[in-house]
């Protein structure tokens, strides 16, 4: 339902959330549109919602200290009630801790009115015993301090405790609680980079060039983007940093012939046309036809008619590419995304290790049904969003042990200005922590000629 009080519009999404498994950017802009909600109450509500669910496990820690119940045993109204009122209390500076509490005992008595008293005592004690809370002990059960101080499932930051041991996995958990960068992309068809910032600056935003990415901008704000008239003239479009390197490294050229097998929402399609500068054929598939339009949409404004669109199941043969051949492929696979939970972070309460099994089935699925299509000496680059070895390094070795045709190709020596950010076998793989981009991973194959 529709509210004037952000408090009460991030409960009814965060209970959509729960109840629907639905998407908290989807719900966020819906709510927004309809224009109720105005000046700082938008941002206010936005931070709740991604707030909470970013946080979710250390609030339930917190609410488990000061409750005789389990979290898990609370009834749903009342756990979301708790977990925004502590949030407020503990995460958010700006808003006083007396108005925290007294926010939310209000939404209580209209939302659960018999746990009101409850609720307030839980946020009361708990403001008042802040410095008695504990943690699991980092050293004797390092993946449980993991999971409760930066909030995460516990497989996943056993996952990362054995990728990069209890220091690198702690700085990565941090990381990944916090707000990601709002980076853009510029449209070098129509602009520099350079000539972008200034076009910005005149508009009203503040950025700073990002580190990698010849071509990427951080902004200082997320909100109203499109709005400013360089979005509306396609002189930009959002996309993160590591995102913005998957395509420098496939390094498409002119006048080729480049498929984007899952290209929705078409931000690396478009990219790739910037780096053939309009040129060529680019083929963007996806399995889900709507999603076309997305790519469509962002084409037509930014002035790029290279790209052809295709509705296509890439684990399996299609018309759409029977009779066609490629100078490059770019797989962008479907996977878990657990290298992006920053903008996503409902979707981390949502996985679990089976689903990672269930994922590589697909990747490499697509990678047997599309490499017949790349022609000799062609390059295809396999990439995820995704920190996880099942869904990268392995899906890649696997491929290669079925596939002699084809070798991997060590990023180092061709992309030297990001060595970086290439592993020893020469992977890219970017952490956030490391590098202040989005999780990203890609493997560069050349079919032998």
């Amino acid at each position: 339902m529709s509210s004037k009080n952000p408090r009460r519009a991030a409960f009814d999404i965060l209970l959509r959330i729960e109840k629907e498994r639905s998407f908290a950017d989807i719900l966020i802009d819906h709510e927004l549109s309809k224009g109720i909600i105005k000046g700082a109450d938008r941002g206010l509500l936005t931070e709740l919602v991604y707030g909470v669910l970013r946080r979710q496990g250390t609030l339930d820690h917190i609410i488990g200290q000061f409750s005789k119940q389990r979290p898990e045993k609370l009834e749903l109204f009342v756990l979301l009630l708790l977990r925004l009122g502590i949030y407020q209390s503990f995460f958010l500076d700006r808003v006083p801790v007396s108005a925290a509490v007294n926010e939310t005992v209000n939404l209580a008595k209209e939302l659960a009115p018999r746990a009101g008293g409850f609720i307030n005592a839980i946020l009361r004690n708990a403001d008042r015993g802040r410095d008695t809370i504990t943690y699991p002990d980092p050293v004797a059960s390092p993946i449980q301090y993991l999971a409760t101080r930066y909030s995460h499932p516990a497989w996943l930051a056993a996952q990362w405790y054995e990728q990069l041991g209890a220091e690198g996995a702690e700085h990565l958990a941090a990381a990944m609680a916090e707000p990601p960068p709002f980076t853009v992309r510029a449209n070098t068809l129509r602009i520099s980079r350079e000539a972008l910032m200034e076009r910005l600056a005149q508009e009203g935003v503040t950025c700073t060039p990002t580190d990698w990415s010849p071509e990427g901008i951080r902004l200082n704000q997320s909100g109203a983007i499109t709005r400013l008239p360089s979005f509306r003239d396609g002189l930009f479009t959002v996309q993160d940093e590591s995102s913005q390197l998957a395509p420098l490294f496939l390094a498409p050229q002119k006048g080729e012939r480049v498929l984007d097998a899952c290209a929705a929402p078409g931000g690396k399609t478009t990219q790739i046309a910037q780096l053939m500068a309009n040129s060529g054929e680019i083929f963007a598939c996806d399995v889900n036809h709507k999603k076309l339009r997305l790519i469509k949409d962002t084409c037509e404004r930014l002035g790029i008619d290279s790209v052809r669109t295709f509705t296509m199941d890439a684990t399996a043969p299609s018309n759409a590419i029977k009779d066609a051949t490629f100078h490059r492929i770019l797989v962008d696979a479907p996977c878990s995304g657990l290298g992006v939970i920053r903008r996503n972070p409902e979707g981390k309460w949502w996985k679990s290790p089976a689903d990672l099994e269930q994922l590589a089935l697909t990747q490499r699925a697509i990678l047997e049904n599309l490499c017949q299509y790349l022609e000799p000496a062609g390059t295809l680059l396999y990439a995820t969003c995704s920190t996880s070895v099942q869904e990268n390094e392995e899906v890649v070795d696997q491929f290669l042990g079925r596939h002699p045709e084809f070798a991997l190709e060590d990023l180092r020596p061709l992309f030297p200005a990001f060595a970086p950010l290439f592993t020893e076998r020469g992977f890219f793989r970017s952490w956030p922590h490391k590098h202040g981009m989005d999780g990203f991973f890609a493997a560069r194959l050349k079919k032998i000629q």
